[in-house]
């Protein structure tokens, strides 16, 4: 049996702790763990860094007649801890685990916050690029972090995109000399040297940072639609994707938590809104400054954030951090570069909108040039529309070529996961 104690958040270890302790074989731990902890001279000790060794050294002592191991972990282990890798070495029924409170929990404690609509993700030995779009998602965050990505890390990511987040260090939560609870603008956290243990950094959008009574714990459930009409939006002499082509837009592009979605000459932000509503960080890049507000005004109205940009692609792209998908809508002249500068770029998909056959080959090229797999239709709706008399007509909407690319890469890892 391994018995896994959760401590470091200030609580001292139980009495049921204490005893394993002093009967323990083995005692793994990070090293403030240890150094707290009354170890008995004859058991051996595995100072935690890379998992493997310290699950060799487990499994080599569970083989001896007697051993007793005891691993000491932070908070809850069951919550982005070590019981997961624990429980895939050796099976649930090996463990026997026992939760302290968790740094998440403490630290919203600490601001008198309720964390049960909060969106937890882990940086720990992670990209921070992913903790960074889900900040810029979700108006409450708790990012718990690792070396390589902690709160400046986080900061940096966060200094030019947005202006409404607020940032709140918790270190060393509950030790009673140490602990620090600090309030801070992302570029006030960038250019601070952060001493370990940083416990949690938590992102707040302090104006939408208490949401309603919920019954379901975690983010906002997704929405119950999308490819929403028109009418959702406000928007320019119907300048605006239309809900048709928005759909087949969507479903290419795949916005998620986590991702961050460009939407380039957004007009009304009606993409850029629909991949926030979803889940994704969005931003919108917009040449007039009318669109600008009307971008932020359709956000506003559907519940989300959207970073709208107020300039011409391609120019402005070079300031972008790197997205996972990119919409691109119109068909100007500089479309073929706009195209190529955002395939260049994406991770995942680029999708394209444009009515003119013209452009067509083009935007292929463009996409086939950056190593993407063109695809597309050409979308053509009658909608049905009333005529005088109780009667009704099919009134056809413009036709549009949808096009679209997707990596090999990704086409061929998603069709592995069966």
């Amino acid at each position: 049996m391994i018995r896994v104690f959760g401590t470091g958040t200030g609580a001292p270890l139980g009495p049921d702790a204490v005893a394993a302790l002093a009967r323990a074989t083995l005692v793994v731990g990070a090293r403030r763990h240890l150094d707290g902890a009354a170890l008995p001279e004859r058991a051996g000790r595995v100072v935690l860094g890379p998992l493997a060794p310290a699950l060799d050294r487990i499994e080599g002592q569970l083989a001896e007649d007697g051993a007793r191991v005891v691993v000491l972990a932070s908070g809850d282990p069951g919550f982005f801890g070590i019981v997961r890798a624990l429980a895939e070495r050796f099976g649930p029924a090996a463990l026997d685990v026992r939760p302290g409170a968790p740094s998440v929990a403490v630290a919203f404690a600490r601001l008198g916050l309720p964390w049960d609509d909060a969106v937890v993700v882990s940086a720990h030995g992670r990209d921070p690029r992913t903790a960074v779009n889900v900040c810029l998602a979700h108006p409450k965050v708790a990012v718990l972090t690792g070396p390589g990505a902690g709160p400046a890390e986080l900061a940096a990511g966060l200094v030019y995109r947005s202006e409404e987040r607020v940032l709140v260090v918790a270190t060393a939560l509950g030790d009673p000399e140490h602990e620090r609870v600090e309030r801070l603008t992302p570029r006030e956290a960038a250019v601070r040297s952060w001493p370990d243990p940083v416990s949690v950094v938590l992102c707040l959008d302090e104006s939408r940072a208490l949401s309603p009574v919920r019954t379901v714990a975690g983010p906002a459930a997704g929405p119950a639609g999308w490819a929403l009409d028109e009418a959702e939006f406000e928007h320019r002499d119907s300048m605006i994707t239309k809900f048709e082509v928005r759909a087949l837009a969507l479903a290419r592009l795949g916005p998620r938590t986590g991702d961050l979605v460009w939407d380039i000459g957004a007009g009304s932000g009606s993409v850029a809104v629909e991949c926030a509503r979803l889940g994704a960080a969005a931003v919108a890049v917009e040449k007039t400054s009318d669109g600008v507000g009307r971008i932020r005004a359709n956000a506003a109205a559907h519940g989300v954030y959207v970073r709208a940009v107020h300039g011409a692609a391609p120019v402005v792209l070079s300031d972008l951090p790197d997205p996972d998908a990119v919409f691109v809508g119109g068909g100007g002249r500089e479309l073929p570069a706009i195209v190529a500068a955002c395939a260049r770029r994406a991770r995942r998909a680029v999708v394209v909108a444009v009515a003119a056959l013209d452009r067509v080959p083009q935007v292929r090229s463009a996409l086939a040039a950056a190593g993407f797999e063109p695809e597309g239709v050409l979308l053509q709706s009658s909608r049905l529309a009333p005529l005088p008399g109780d009667v009704t007509r099919l009134a056809a909407a413009n036709p549009v070529f949808l096009l679209w690319g997707v990596r090999p890469a990704v086409r061929a890892s998603e069709g592995a996961v069966q």
